[in-house]
């Protein structure tokens, strides 16, 4: 993939595109998968990174819900727990089963939550991931041997997924590109065209790199900015109502050694309302998550001290050996695009449900969901957004169509970088192949962490990584994984960058700063 091939389609196209997309995170590149699949002509554009936004910043987990049972939204479990299913027969690479356990301190927990987890697994049908089954205090211990002991009666496993988002949605983009789209990111939409009807009928658009503007037009346009998309409707109707609740979580990392185990836990009940997770990714821990209603949505949000002391103190109860602010390798933080209800009396009550708006302009806005389900709320946004610009009728094939990466027989990369580089899946080999052919490329770029430069050289040659901020967080998930260690990183990673790039010493000066910026809404002080 390559950036400025995908601006010149963008800026050269004399005729209407069937589909322009605003937005790159899930659910706009799961739109323009879908459309582009069917054989519609797709455009999408992002003014930042692809997944630069919320759809990085997940608790990485591909799952049901199970506080979205309790509530008894049944519908919601079900589609969510198919859509897992397909997921990862979709892109076995990056997708792959966990079990949770979930401990027990009382009499009556293992039962309780042992029939609701079973309902869950039910559910499922066909796609099941592993059984529910209750154990033994014993058997909790072999599972979780850093799991606090005092009080202990048993508890409860179950399974659902887990991924690596922010590398999924960089596969789905070379998805979608082989599919025939394009895609642009640093391209922000900076206003709407109109017809003589006063109807949406294109876009306006500043490639950020050059800071020169183009316009483009399309049969209809779809607002897929999460979070964000309130901004894009009110180019269309200045006057419009909110229809985002935002609401911000955070997750705080630490190393290894405070799970030690392949086995995540699932604390169904806290303090405020949600469910909190201690989940095994990349061979750290990451903890949480917090829900807390903002009334913005910046770009960078902030944890706060109050929910970083939360989820510390929660982590606290059911660790043998309680977390400190000194443990915090990172701390990232996602907003929720929530959409509005008014008799929800908290943003943890809210719907995950997708909500598809159509405004008096006809600019089309697909918003709520979760990253589970992108591919349902893909093909949900085509099949209406095909109906509004009057396109041929085309039936939805992503279903079955494998992502970028992924290898249906189950080949996984062999030798030296067999682990790390996994989450490449089909790429891992040609990326190994980059390591071996210069030596220098094969060094890792930390001690702390196992990523090695190769990976920097393939973001920018074929994954259209152009910053620092790019590499360090979402191609690699240095930034993520290790805050400080990321910022050491840096350097060698401007000056390689730099050089494919074609860029000069002050470039690289610029990516550094720019990315200590970003890099200290990551740390923790102790």
């Amino acid at each position: 993939m390559s950036r400025t091939e995908m601006l010149a389609r963008a800026t050269n196209r004399k005729t209407p595109w069937d589909l322009v997309v605003i937005g790159g995170g899930a659910t706009g590149v799961g739109v323009a998968v879908d459309a582009a699949s069917r054989g519609y002509d797709v455009l999408l554009v992002e003014q930042y990174d692809f997944g630069k936004g919320t759809s990085s910043r997940s608790t990485k987990l591909v799952h049901g819900g199970v506080r979205y049972l309790e509530q008894g939204n049944i519908s919601l479990v079900m589609e969510a727990l198919k859509e897992r299913g397909l997921l990862r027969k979709n892109a076995p690479h990056l997708v792959h089963d966990l079990a949770f356990v979930v401990p027990s301190y009382t009499w009556w927990e293992s039962p309780f939550y042992g029939f609701g987890l079973k309902v869950y697994n039910m559910l499922s049908g066909r796609y099941r991931f592993g059984p529910t089954t209750v154990l033994s205090r014993d058997e909790i211990l072999t599972r979780l041997p850093t799991i606090k002991t005092e009080g202990l009666k048993g508890g409860v496993v179950y399974y659902d997924g887990q991924f690596d988002d922010s590398r999924l949605l960089i596969n789905l983009v070379t998805t979608a590109v082989e599919q025939g789209a394009t895609l642009v990111n640093y391209a922000e939409v900076v206003d709407l065209r109109r017809d003589d009807d006063g109807f949406v009928n294109g876009v306006r658009v500043r490639d950020c790199e050059g800071n020169a503007e183009f316009e483009v037009s399309a049969r209809a346009v779809v607002n897929a900015t999460g979070a964000f998309c309130d901004r894009v409707r009110r180019m269309a109707d200045p006057d419009a109502a909110a229809l985002i609740a935002p609401s911000q979580g955070i997750h705080l990392v630490f190393d290894r050694s405070f799970l030690r185990s392949d086995s995540a836990i699932m604390v169904p009940h806290t303090p405020d309302g949600r469910v909190m997770f201690a989940i095994p990714w990349h061979d750290h821990t990451v903890v949480g998550t917090t829900d807390v209603a903002i009334p913005d949505t910046p770009i960078e949000p902030r944890a706060t001290e109050d929910e970083i002391n939360f989820i510390l103190e929660t982590a606290g109860r059911y660790l043998e050996k309680p977390p400190t602010r000194a443990d915090i390798l990172s701390v990232f933080v996602g907003i929720r695009p929530l959409v509005r209800s008014g008799d929800a009396k908290s943003t943890a009550k809210l719907s995950r449900d997708h909500t598809i708006h159509i405004d008096s302009s006809g600019l089309l806005t697909i918003a709520g969901g979760k990253w589970t389900t992108y591919r349902n709320m893909a093909e949900d946004c085509v099949n209406h957004a095909a109906t509004l610009a009057q396109l041929e009728d085309r039936p939805c094939v992503t279903k079955a169509l494998s992502i970028h990466g992924s290898d249906r027989n189950g080949a996984r990369p062999a030798g030296e970088y067999a682990s790390h580089l996994a989450v490449y899946g089909t790429d891992a080999e040609l990326i190994a192949l980059l390591a071996k052919s210069d030596s220098r490329l094969a060094a890792q770029l930390h001690p702390a962490l196992p990523y090695i430069l190769a990976e920097v050289v393939w973001a920018v040659r074929h994954e259209m990584a152009r910053t620092v901020e790019d590499v360090l967080a979402r191609r690699t998930r240095a930034l993520f994984l290790n805050a400080r260690a990321a910022l050491e990183m840096a350097p060698i990673v401007a000056e390689i960058m730099a050089k494919e790039l074609q860029q000069d010493d002050a470039w690289q000066r610029r990516q550094i700063e720019e990315f200590q910026q970003v890099a200290a809404g990551y740390l923790v002080a102790p």
